[in-house]
């Protein structure tokens, strides 16, 4: 009789009915079915070790980046840092200004990310400062709500721009949204699944797309300017906005465009060098992304006035009917693009999380494995997907969005003072990057303001209800992470099973 696999031990919690010989043979027979025979020892060496494949280089780390960051925000609702800022001059200095923050915030991530080489990005430090619990309200929050509606409402809005020129001049049917949503949902999923080459390949063609489309509203702007368009530019500063809670709106709003700049530390184990690419990619991705936000920004404002930008339904739109008639279509067309490649990212990197999540125990152990045949955290993308597919059900979650981000940024204030202790208290750790220690400081200092802004200008229920949500992740941490009950593990203990059997998943081994 085969051999039982042992390598479920006591840390994993879990037995399985899938022997160490069929393991062997399907991973022999994937891998190595051209090879001669006899050549056992050639036949080990090519088997692949069962864990996340290194397989994302430099180029695929900056499209992953720019592409997770430019969705469809730049394109739809600029007017809203305009509607805060007041101004057209304070609404770009706004912009560029979420630009610098953003890449000083990757700046701290790419000191933590090469100090720490772990998936998990905000994860795995707040783990290593400050323990398992701080680790785990994160991972409670960020996988359970903000990645999964994130790709909802990423694939809500491509499925508004795919299926608009099918319904010209009314809104399309909201089932045909919402099943168009949950079809691209589950191709981007099978995608990610499938393999991790295959989308990065996917995530490097949207990007090239959107950045296409970018490109041509920056150049038509600069003809415009050229021209002589420059009358809503006069004037710049009058009607700015002084208030404090105003302004704090206005950059919470430019940095949810800007958000995916942290993406990249996700996925570190899986990075080419990731000493070289991490920082690297960094600092050509959001500068890159930084100067196309403030340029397209500049290009609406040659052709349209506050006012008209402030009505206007999809800002991008609007411009591609006034500057490319009778090619307007062009824009929506890019708009899907770059709306299914952010939303491929936001998968990417969301599976990534959950995949640590579970290998640290903080989540039921099934998310940590990984697929026999594509070396994927196939279980974790699941879930991530089938969330997705839940939020798109309601018929409007951007304003939960809105008050879970508050979540997301006392989440990076939280890391970028973790860098600064263990500045302190890991002196030890090795750091091919090291930022001054000021920019970690400003960014603990700026996310306090973006997360009490809000709050002080206009205090609503809703804030009170996303805090409630995060303490309620309390109520399983105590007993199934910190206590760890048996009977929680004789629950789990059939479903892992029947799923490792149903996805042919097994748990990562340990590379020395």
């Amino acid at each position: 009789m085969a051999k039982k696999d042992t390598r479920f031990d006591s840390r994993e919690g879990f037995l399985t009915d899938m022997d160490d010989s069929s393991i062997r043979r399907r991973k022999d027979s994937h891998h190595s079915s051209n090879g001669p025979c006899g050549e056992e020892d050639n036949t080990r060496a090519k088997t692949k070790a069962t864990v996340l494949q290194k397989d994302v280089g430099l180029l695929s780390g900056i499209c992953l980046i720019v592409g997770t960051m430019i969705g469809s925000g730049i394109f739809i609702s600029p007017k809203s840092v305009l509607l805060y800022s007041g101004a057209v001059g304070p609404c770009l200095l706004i912009w560029a200004a979420c630009g610098v923050l953003s890449t000083l915030g990757a700046l701290c991530y790419a000191e933590l990310g090469t100090m720490i080489t772990k998936s998990g990005a905000e994860y795995s430090y707040l783990k290593e400062c400050f323990g398992p619990l701080p680790a785990y309200l994160f991972s409670w929050t960020t996988v359970m709500v903000l990645k999964p509606s994130a790709f909802a409402i990423i694939t809500l809005s491509f499925a508004e721009y795919a299926s608009a020129p099918f319904y010209p001049g009314c809104s399309p049917p909201l089932i045909v949204t919402k099943c168009l949503s949950a079809t691209a949902i589950f191709l981007i999923v099978s995608v990610n699944c499938l393999s991790v080459k295959l989308a990065s390949y996917v995530q490097n063609i949207f990007t090239a797309a959107k950045l296409f489309i970018i490109l041509i509203i920056v150049v038509s702007g600069i003809v415009l300017l050229a021209q002589g368009h420059t009358e809503n530019l006069s004037n710049a500063f009058d009607g700015s906005s002084s208030s404090f809670g105003s302004i704090g709106l206005a950059f919470y709003n430019g940095l949810w465009a800007y958000d995916g700049w942290n993406q990249l530390n996700f996925i570190t184990e899986e990075l080419k060098d990731p000493y070289r690419n991490l920082p690297l990619a960094i600092l050509i991705g959001i500068p890159l992304v930084s100067v196309c936000y403030v340029m397209v920004n500049l290009a609406y404002f040659t052709v349209m006035t506050t006012t008209e930008l402030l009505l206007s339904p999809a800002v991008a739109v609007t411009f591609g009917d006034r500057v490319f008639y009778p090619l307007s279509w062009i824009v929506p067309l890019f708009v899907v693009l770059s709306t299914f490649g952010s939303a491929n990212g936001s998968c990417f990197t969301a599976g990534r999380l959950a995949y640590v999540s579970g290998r640290e125990g903080h989540m039921v152990k099934i998310l940590s494995y990984i697929s026999l045949r594509h070396y994927t955290p196939s279980p974790a993308l699941i879930l991530n997907g089938l969330l997705a597919i839940c939020y798109i059900i309601p018929a409007d979650i951007n304003r939960l969005i809105n008050y879970f981000s508050i979540a997301q940024w006392v989440f990076y204030g939280l890391t970028a003072l973790a860098l600064i202790v263990m500045r302190f208290t890991r002196k030890d750790l090795h750091r091919p990057v090291k930022v001054p220690i000021v920019i970690p400081g400003l960014m603990v200092i700026v996310s306090c303001y973006l997360v009490l802004a809000p709050i002080i200008d206009k205090p609503e229920m809703e804030y009170l209800y996303c805090a409630a949500f995060i303490f309620c992740g309390l109520l399983l941490y105590f007993p199934f992470v910190h206590w760890k009950v048996s009977w929680g593990t004789k629950l789990t203990k059939p479903i892992t099973k029947h799923l490792q059997l149903l996805l042919e998943v097994v748990p990562p081994e340990k590379v020395e």
